[in-house]
């Protein structure tokens, strides 16, 4: 069921909701949380299309904030929010609430989205273009217990997501690392099977990819020992090695899809690695909303820095990467 509502306010959004919710029998206690979109007009589309995707699993309402200011600083747009209610149908359990924010009414979306909020349920933000420079700080992102970024989305995403760790407040995410999952599950079995000393590693990637940059920086912070980074083709990640005692660990993934994992003393395996899709992962960061301490321990290493000695002193005669504590860490943090 669609509603379309023309110089609208948020108390008749909420009317049109419990309108829209009789008529299709829905009921509002089934959804688990209140999804924030902030996004432009261009762009709407796709991220809607992933988070409707995503809400299968974690039935929510959505709320798309579309900032519409005016063409240039000189046009005044008249103040007026455009609202389309959307019940039922593709959006399954949940419920979707278009905003479009018009003139100054762009520039003060949280005093819209505030009342439209779901009472007792946690708020996700999530900026699938542009993002704020603090998203903490943001009026909208202060509204969420989680804030969800994409670095690969800015002009330059390494720069972006150096500025991520800057910034990093308790509750901050960025699919650049919600990407990198499957990897870190599969590095740390690895090691859980080879209990040997690491003495270095290295990663391979796109060179504007900021997935390579931070699994770079999660090995070097989880296992104290220099990452080196390699410029690759693509698609995305394609390679990662760990030098051992016992040889060479590698997970190598040329094509974007089947990795071949090989452990110094086993048979190489086949691995499913595949690129997912902005709904499986938008989904995968709906499943915890407490604070990620890992990305934010990674994150912190520092863009820039992989190939730098480690940063935390050894005693002497320790190998750089002692296997079990190593081991243990890495899965710790790809679990």
């Amino acid at each position: 069921m669609n509603i379309d509502l023309t110089d609208t306010t948020s108390s008749q959004i909420n009317a049109a909701l419990v309108r829209a919710r009789r008529a299709t029998g829905t009921p509002a206690v089934g959804m688990v949380l209140t999804l924030v979109i902030v996004t432009d007009e261009g762009n709407h589309y796709d991220a809607l299309r992933a988070a409707s995707e995503a809400s299968k699993e974690h039935p929510a309402r959505i709320l798309v904030v579309i900032g519409r200011p005016g063409r240039s600083p000189r046009e005044k747009a008249a103040a007026r929010l455009d609202a389309e209610v959307r019940v039922g149908g593709e959006t399954g359990n949940g419920e979707t609430v278009l905003l479009r924010l018009h003139g100054e009414l762009s520039g003060h979306p949280h005093s819209v989205v505030l009342p439209l909020l779901l009472p007792d349920a946690p708020v996700v933000v999530w900026w699938p273009n542009e993002a704020p420079r603090h998203p903490s700080d943001d009026p909208l992102g202060a509204l969420g217990q989680r804030r969800i970024t994409d670095a690969a989305s800015a002009e330059d995403p390494v720069v972006a997501l150096g500025s991520r760790a800057d910034v990093y407040a308790p509750g901050d995410t960025d699919l650049a690392w919600t990407r990198i999952t499957p990897w870190r599950s599969v590095l740390a079995a690895a090691l859980d099977q080879k209990h040997a000393a690491i003495t270095g590693a290295s990663v391979e990637g796109e060179e504007f990819n900021p997935s390579t940059e931070l699994l770079g920086m999660w090995l070097a912070q989880r296992l104290a020992v220099p990452v080196e980074r390699s410029v690759s083709p693509g698609p995305g990640i394609t390679a990662v090695r760990l030098a051992t005692t016992d040889g060479l660990i590698c997970l190598d993934r040329p094509d974007g899809s089947l990795a071949i994992l090989a452990v110094p003393g086993q048979p190489d395996r086949q691995v499913a690695l595949h690129r997912r899709t902005t709904a499986e992962l938008i989904a995968e960061e709906l499943r915890r909303l407490d604070p990620d301490e890992a990305y934010a321990e990674a994150v912190r290493h520092g863009v820039g820095k992989l190939g730098d000695p480690p940063a935390t002193p050894r005693e002497p005669g320790e190998p750089p990467g002692t296997s079990r504590a190593d081991a243990s860490r890495a899965a710790d943090a790809g679990s």
